[in-house]
């Protein structure tokens, strides 16, 4: 399977500032979901108990279930160095264990058939959960977990969440898009957060958040 190509996208050298970075339009197109998906998760309590916290891995490995075939496809790798190692789904799956919580088994997911502009935005959304990540890993450790047990995946990479947030940026603002590839971009992005909010849903809050 790979994933459905129909128009060329191309990479191109100029640096564009911010005003014209295609991840501050993310940022800015994806606000309102962004914003109602860190509010729900906040209230679904994750880290109430090391059980909560395990359910909150469990909705990231669901995610992430979705996302890790674009991490490893050939025909996306040219377009977003080093992309491949930046897939945490194994990190996930190595929590879960610590954590003493089922493992499901990975399934070929929906996302792996979109088009490209689509997977760059669903792929934004996963890499800015791990820059936004830091808060998440200071009140794992206060239940005793850490980014060597139980909170892996939350931790930052070894050259700094910062940096590697940037090279991201970087490369996908080197991506040549038409304005209508862009709009599938954001609507690809948008379809993420939803589609994670509705993940935590199922998990944080199908047994109640009680």
């Amino acid at each position: 399977m790979s994933v459905a190509i129909d128009e060329k996208i191309q990479q191109h050298g100029s640096t564009k500032d911010e005003e014209s970075s295609l991840w501050t339009r993310l940022k800015s197109g994806t606000r309102d979901t962004h914003g109602r998906l860190d509010n729900r998760i906040m209230e679904g309590r994750p880290f109430e108990s090391v059980e909560r916290y395990g359910d909150f891995v469990l909705m990231q490995h669901d995610f992430h279930m979705l996302v890790s075939p674009l991490y490893q496809h050939e025909e996306l790798a040219p377009l977003l160095p080093d992309l491949k190692i930046r897939d945490r789904i194994s990190k996930i799956e190595q929590d879960l264990f610590d954590l003493d919580r089922a493992v499901p088994v990975r399934e070929t997911p929906h996302v792996y058939q979109v088009d490209v502009p689509t997977s760059l935005g669903w792929l934004y959304v996963a890499e800015g959960s791990n820059l936004g990540a830091a808060f998440l890993l200071k009140s794992a450790q206060k239940l005793g977990l850490s980014d060597q047990h139980g909170a892996r995946h939350l931790g930052g990479a070894p050259e700094g969440r910062g940096l590697h947030w940037k090279k991201f940026t970087a490369a996908l603002d080197a991506i040549a898009l038409t304005a209508e590839q862009e709009a599938r971009v954001i609507a690809g992005a948008n379809e993420a957060f939803s589609t994670v909010l509705g993940l935590v849903e199922k998990r944080l809050f199908a047994r109640g958040a009680d």
